[in-house]
């Protein structure tokens, strides 16, 4: 049975793009179009992993792991910031709010599956 990642972007061609690399690598892909939908969507399938965009409307990818990691669901499941936001500060901010990991865009797809696999499987 494949894994299931959840992929919160607000951009429709990123998830298009996101989407494509993972299905292509054997994975079950759930899309949410911001972090409320996202957390809506958590809380309907449970997904191994998370990948997270930081700057959406409504609710950043900060606030949408602080949301995650206080449902006991997903504690421990690995979340990946997907995001153009590169600064030290802000992968300090992702770590203390429980990012597991850091990707930058724009992705080379072939990279975002070799991560997704060393997290996952």
């Amino acid at each position: 049975m494949p894994k299931t990642i959840l992929a919160v972007d607000d951009s429709p061609s990123m998830r298009r793009m996101v989407q494509f690399a993972l299905k292509s690598g054997g994975y079950d892909v759930v899309e949410a179009v911001d972090g409320h939908d996202g957390l809506d969507k958590a809380r309907r399938h449970q997904a191994h992993l998370v990948l997270t965009d930081q700057n959406m409307p409504r609710m950043t990818g900060l606030e949408l792991i602080q949301s995650l990691r206080g449902m006991p669901e997903y504690q421990s499941v690995p979340i990946l910031m997907l995001t153009t936001e590169s600064s030290d500060e802000m992968k300090s901010q992702g770590r203390a709010a429980g990012a597991t990991g850091w990707l930058v865009k724009p992705f080379d797809p072939q990279r975002l599956l070799d991560i997704v696999r060393k997290v996952i499987g």
